[in-house]
């Protein structure tokens, strides 16, 4: 079975979507996904599975349905593509220098000409963003909070399945999964 990161969408940001990691370890595990390792509260898992990517997806979020009652979205990246985002980092230094506000924004697939027009247009200077493949790289200078393309790119109107994480997390993810192969 090869190891898998699966992103969980929005679960533990606020009192009614609140799924414990011990919980969701003891979950998986049972189900066959182990050995299951968590990163923070907010739906990072590192498991093992022989499905992978949309399959991969498809099963996590009806394990999840069935034993939360949440209907909770999941992204998945094997190892070696979360490698792959980390080397391509199309924003570079400037932005990975405050990790907190330069986020990943994984998407289930690649975004349509549409999308990526909308997405380039939420850009407002002093933000930069660039998309590579199923990832949407955004550098938010002045914080995430007012930010619209930050909005847009959380929010349920991209037509895909998307889950942002900062770059602390994303190098995080990578370390862990680089620890166990």
């Amino acid at each position: 079975m090869a190891q898998q990161i699966a992103l969980l969408r929005a679960i533990n940001l606020g009192p009614s979507r609140r799924i414990a990691m011990g919980e969701l370890r003891a979950l998986l595990s049972e189900r066959g996904y182990g050995p299951v390792r968590t990163h923070l509260a907010s739906g990072n898992v590192l498991l093992h599975s022989e499905a992978v990517g949309e399959e991969l997806a498809r099963e996590l979020e009806q394990q999840l349905a069935d034993a939360f009652k949440l209907d909770v979205p999941v992204v998945v990246r094997s190892p070696e593509e979360l490698a792959d985002v980390v080397l391509r980092n199309p924003l570079g230094a400037p932005a990975a220098a405050d990790p907190r506000r330069y986020q990943v924004t994984f998407l289930s697939q690649t975004p349509s000409v549409d999308l990526l027009a909308r997405i380039d247009a939420a850009a407002i200077a002093p933000e930069q963003v660039a998309v590579s493949g199923r990832e949407v790289f955004a550098w938010h200078p002045d914080g995430i909070v007012s930010s619209p393309l930050a909005k847009l790119l959380g929010g349920p109107r991209l037509g895909v399945t998307a889950t942002a994480r900062n770059w602390n997390t994303v190098t995080a993810l990578l370390r862990l999964a680089d620890s166990e192969r």
